[in-house]
């Protein structure tokens, strides 16, 4: 009995020190902009404001500073309402930021903020970030928007899965390239994910278009569905509902080889020939087989050029060495041969003649 009447005392005294927020006595902060303009790091909030037609209207405020964390104290003078920033889903950075200013900075101060949550949707804009977050996008507000679109993109397209966490344990992994997605605004009503920006140290210094995407998840996440065109001579093929997953393998030590094996699985959803016969499904195995294997290994080619390591070799290869030398990682990582070997199974093809 005496334990009961102490934690309840003790939850009544815990209960007292946690500050009330009541919803319509707040403005919500639904997502973020940053942009790097005339020497100071300029942020937007994104507030809903919900009408009594039940669409959202997007109300933004803006303050500029020398230091990242003063946003948040300085857009509170503009609104009528404390802001607070629990309900954050999305922060876009714009591209001059990402380029010149990097975007360190403002990430540590998002994992220092106890109520935003790691699962904090991140992407890289094409221009201005203010101009994306801007727009008139959907019926329930933009934050909602882009961090759904974003998310879909990565559920069930050619967006490899990151968020807060996953960009923060990328960059304080040694052997790992973090990256981010990018948007790129269409019109006032209208934005698409226009590819992928790698980063070193907090910069973007190289970006693949979104043709490229699909062969950069097959090599850094599992696909669970998909899609994909093939062409064979006149005839084309559309593959759907992939699934993928890969491995990595050390070949060897000196030199070091590293192969990487890619399996999926896909049904083949619509072709363009006359008829699919099982000669026809072997050879769209085959040509998919061969483009998986040319076109991710033109990707890991590229960014061992620009020292990047998004695959994570450099990851890998520490988890099976010991006193694994990351300094001279640095160096071996120029004459790493890699391998790419691909497995394509079409499991369904519809009825075959």
């Amino acid at each position: 009995m005496k334990i009961i009447t102490s934690l309840l005392i003790l939850f009544t005294i815990l209960a007292g020190c946690i500050q009330k927020e009541i919803v319509d006595d707040v403005n919500l902060e639904t997502g973020a902009a940053y942009d790097y303009t005339k020497g100071k790091i300029r942020g937007t909030a994104l507030i809903p404001v919900y009408l009594p037609d039940k669409t959202v209207k997007n109300r933004t405020f803006s303050s500029s500073s020398n230091l990242s964390r003063d946003f948040l104290r300085d857009v509170q003078r503009q609104s009528s309402d404390p802001l607070v920033s629990g309900s954050l889903k999305v922060v876009l950075f714009g591209e001059r930021l990402a380029k010149e200013k990097g975007i360190l900075d403002l990430i540590d101060s998002f994992q220092r903020d106890p109520s935003i949550g790691a699962r904090l949707y991140l992407a890289v804009t094409e221009g201005e970030a203010k101009a994306v977050i801007n727009g008139t996008y959907g019926e329930r507000g933009n934050a909602i928007y882009l961090s759904n679109a974003i998310r879909h993109n990565m559920k069930s397209k050619d967006v490899p899965k990151t968020d807060l966490q996953r960009f923060l344990f990328d960059f304080n992994q040694k052997g790992k390239t973090p990256y981010l997605p990018r948007i790129k605004k269409l019109n006032k009503q209208a934005v698409e994910i226009s590819g992928l920006s790698f980063f070193r140290y907090g910069l973007v210094v190289d970006t693949i278009p979104p043709e490229k995407m699909f062969y950069f998840k097959l090599l850094v996440d599992k696909y669970s569905k998909g899609t994909l065109k093939v062409n064979l001579g006149k005839d084309a093929a559309a593959i759907e509902s992939i699934r993928s997953n890969y491995k990595m393998n050390l070949v060897s030590r000196n030199p070091l080889n590293v192969n990487i094996r890619i399996k999926v699985k896909a049904i083949l959803n619509e072709y363009s020939g006359i008829r699919v016969t099982p000669k026809k499904i072997k050879m769209i195995e085959e040509k998919l087989e061969e483009e998986i294997e040319a076109e991710c290994l033109k990707l890991t080619k590229r960014f061992q050029s620009k020292n990047l390591d998004p695959v994570g070799f450099g990851h890998f290869i520490k988890s099976k060495t010991r006193r694994f030398n990351y300094s001279k990682w640095e160096t071996d990582y120029r004459y790493l041969k890699m391998n790419v070997q691909a497995d394509v199974t079409i499991t369904e093809s519809g009825v075959i003649d």
